[in-house]
Order: structure tokens, then C-alpha cells, then sequence
């Protein structure tokens, strides 16, 4: 699988490791309950945007690194970018 350069992998792989704090067993089972499936935009089958990319990212924390394609890389930058702009924007002070 191609993804890009060396330098550019490793730096896919590392902001991912970094944004995504949950194993992908956690991230399973809080997928699976309630909680998760009460928010976010839907899209036509029901299920939210962020639900689906959360079953992506199950998966692709179950994917050897060497097994990475270039569209999974695209997606964990996605991820990765989503996670930096929502961290980004949280109030100051306490909550």
C-alpha cells in the first residue's frame, strides 16, 4: 500500500495515535450503546456521520500500520483534523 512518503506516514500515524484516545475495544463498546447513537447529523440511513467514521475507526486501529491504504490514511487525517479543530475550540477557563 502506497500512502504517501515515509515522512508523510509516519506524520498521519502519530497525529492519529494522538487524537484518537480510546482502544479500539472502548471505542466498540461506546459505539454500541445509547449515548452514542443519541447525537450527531444523519445521514440517509439513520446513522450519524460521526457514528460511521467512529466504526471506520474501529477498524482501522485493527489494521497493521504496513496494511494502510491511501484512503485510510486520508480518513485518519480527517479524523485527526476534526479532532484539532474541536480541541481548538473549547471555552477557556473552567468549564
Amino acid at each position: 500500500m502506497s500512502g504517501g512518503s515515509g515522512e508523510d506516514r509516519r506524520s498521519t500515524l502519530d497525529g492519529f495515535g494522538e487524537a484518537v484516545n480510546m482502544t479500539a475495544g472502548e471505542l466498540e463498546k461506546w459505539l454500541g450503546g445509547e449515548q452514542s447513537r443519541e447525537v450527531g447529523q444523519k445521514n440517509g440511513g439513520g446513522e450519524s456521520t460521526g457514528h460511521a467514521s467512529g466504526r471506520r475507526i474501529v477498524k482501522l486501529l485493527r489494521t497493521r500500520q504496513e496494511e494502510l491504504g491511501d484512503a485510510d490514511l486520508a480518513h485518519m487525517r480527517k479524523v485527526t483534523g476534526y479532532v484539532r479543530r474541536h480541541l481548538g475550540q473549547r471555552p477557556e477557563g473552567a468549564a
